[in-house]
């Protein structure tokens, strides 16, 4: 149970960091809205194509937890893509990749407030090193262009981004009991629909932009592989090992994000990026190892047939 939620989370933070690589290659080919509408509109066509018989069969269940399922899709999905998208427009992508990194750490706030659930200090050890991980990735190695940052508007969009992601995580306890297909379709529905009003407001600022060839490429990977692939491995993850571990791979993100520029965009490999794989992936080792042991998932398994 815990390799096959390790494998879901590895590769969804993998999608995420191509995610990363199609948002600095969308420059020019698509607005931000745009391309928040669009992920979420190919991604309900692609569900809705292979789930419909199943849509049906759910639907009880769904009618009942209807705006929870929307909930899901208009704060974990829109909310955080749209501030995500937005802030990139007035801060650093090293301020960027910071904040995300507080993702974790928020889980583990809300979920101790709210739930009482424990942490061991190897956790607080292994989110240090992820931390460190991060910085080392988002400041290129020199730690000190750290203490040169300022924060502006984008960063304060940033930390709504990072609550709503957070906030998402942590209701995933209360999924009702559906196919994957069905808990993937009916919140990326409500994402579509609440990304709707962003599109006409960026179309109404004369900043819209239709996306070209390159464009569309972008919006179909992010639909296929950030929007889908990666949501329903990640509700996996959290589903089999809880919202704290699952969390911490988060950090993954910005590493495999860096590690992907190099090998698509051209980029070179340097020492501090494997030094910064290795103390995120050294540091999500050790919060594994000394997890407390009481902690259990704290969401309902979903049916896989």
């Amino acid at each position: 149970m815990q390799a096959t939620a390790y494998i879901c989370l590895v590769i969804a933070t993998l999608c995420w960091g191509g995610n990363a690589v199609a948002g600095k290659l969308a420059l020019g080919h698509v607005s931000p809205m745009m391309l928040t509408f669009l992920r979420w509109f190919l991604a309900v066509v692609l569900i809705a194509a292979i789930s419909l018989p199943q849509l049906r069969k759910d639907w009880p269940v769904v009618r009942k937890n209807l705006p929870l399922l929307f909930f899901y899709g208009v704060i974990g999905y829109t909310t955080f893509n749209a501030m995500l998208y937005s802030a990139v427009q007035y801060t650093t992508a090293i301020n960027v990749a910071i904040e995300q990194a507080g993702i974790p750490m928020l889980i583990f706030l809300l979920n101790f407030v709210f739930f009482r659930t424990g942490v061991s200090l190897a956790q607080v050890v292994g989110f240090g090193m992820t931390l460190i991980g991060v910085a080392l990735t988002a400041a290129h190695g020199n730690l000190e262009t750290l203490l040169q940052l300022s924060l502006n508007r984008g960063d304060g969009l940033m930390l709504i981004a990072v609550a709503a992601y957070a906030v998402y995580t942590i209701f995933l306890r209360w999924k009702p009991v559906v196919d994957w297909r069905t808990l993937m379709a009916v919140p990326a529905l409500g994402a579509a629909l609440t990304a709707l009003p962003l599109l006409l407001w960026e179309t109404s600022r004369g900043t819209v932009q239709w996306p070209d060839g390159e464009g569309w490429a972008i919006a179909v990977y992010t639909a296929i592989f950030a929007s889908l692939l990666a949501q329903i491995l990640y509700i996996r993850g959290v589903e089999e090992i809880g919202a704290n571990r699952a969390g911490l791979f988060i950090n993954l993100v910005p590493v495999f994000g860096t590690l992907l520029s190099v090998a698509l965009l051209g980029e070179m490999l340097q020492l501090f990026h494997m030094i910064a794989l290795v103390l995120t992936l050294g540091g999500i080792a050790i919060a594994e190892k000394g997890r407390p042991k009481t902690a259990a998932p704290t969401v309902p398994a979903s049916p896989v047939d």
